[in-house]
């Protein structure tokens, strides 16, 4: 049993040999309570939803300003959206916020900072690699095409990167191959997050059950979870758009909001007994 560091107990470790999760089928007023609920959550203590908040925005917006010391300006827009792949991940002490505040269970900042090192222990560290990964991926893909559409031409600012994809086919046909081929890397790494990370924080299980049941839940209810991805997406987006401010208040609310889905999309049973 894993123990915060003030000494109390947080997590049923054990539970996996004991219990099995299981998926429930998902509506979208499931999705509005859940949004209500992680509101709440962030009203009742902000402070902790601005700190995640913030630590997101500064990165969106230091990854953005190297893209353009190094001259690679026309990375910017894959890198920032890129970027906020990762956001399950950062989400984690949120996760941990919305669990004790649901418990009652005292909240302090050594105590949530405390959980959120420990998962370099546990199961959670092998599910922040496989988002790294995909995040790679999607490098890997930005850079392919655009050595497919544009060949390997150098941009000496972003306006004439601009100026590119938006005055001529072969800019344009990038544009439109590119965001489908990230919308489908999206969705595949929507569908293994969606509630594995507060399943790996919550329970004892390894990261590949994670991702599996997070697939499951997925598939339950796929309209109405790929809308709620598509909602995240659009949200996210608007939310960087003033340089990545919009994300100090939506992150937090969209951390604890995925938390309450979680609670409502997988509920734990006992194993069958062998015979």
């Amino acid at each position: 049993m894993v123990r915060d560091h003030i000494g109390q107990a947080t997590h049923l470790d054990d539970a996996a040999e004991r219990q099995i999760p299981v998926v429930n089928k998902i509506e979208i007023a499931d999705i509005v309570d859940a949004l209500k609920l992680g509101m709440k959550d962030f009203r009742r203590q902000p402070l902790y939803g601005l700190f995640f908040g913030c630590f997101f925005a500064i990165g969106g917006n230091m990854i953005v300003l190297m893209s353009f010391f190094y001259n690679q300006s026309h990375l910017s827009y894959p890198l920032a959206v890129g970027f906020w792949l990762i956001g399950p991940f950062i989400a984690v002490g949120l996760y941990e916020v919305s669990r004790r505040l649901e418990k009652n269970e005292e909240l302090s900042w050594r105590g949530v900072l405390g959980i959120m090192w420990d998962q370099h222990r546990r199961e959670l560290a092998w599910m922040a690699f496989v988002v790294i990964f995909i995040l790679l991926m999607w490098m890997f893909e930005v850079r392919l095409l655009l050595a497919l559409f544009l060949g390997f031409s150098g941009f000496s600012t972003f306006g004439e990167f601009l100026q590119v994809m938006f005055t001529t086919p072969q800019g344009f046909m990038f544009l439109v191959v590119g965001n489908v081929v990230g919308a489908l890397i999206s969705l595949i790494l929507f569908s293994l997050t969606v509630v594995s990370f507060p399943l790996l924080l919550d329970r004892s299980y390894d990261f590949i059950t994670a991702m599996i049941t997070s697939v499951k839940v997925v598939l339950a209810s796929p309209v109405v979870m790929i809308g709620w991805g598509w909602a995240i997406t659009l949200i996210l987006l608007a939310s960087m758009a003033p340089a990545f401010i919009g994300l100090i208040v939506t992150l937090p609310i969209l951390g604890h909001t995925t938390w309450h889905l979680y609670r409502k999309a997988v509920r734990f049973e006992d194993k069958p007994k062998l015979n």
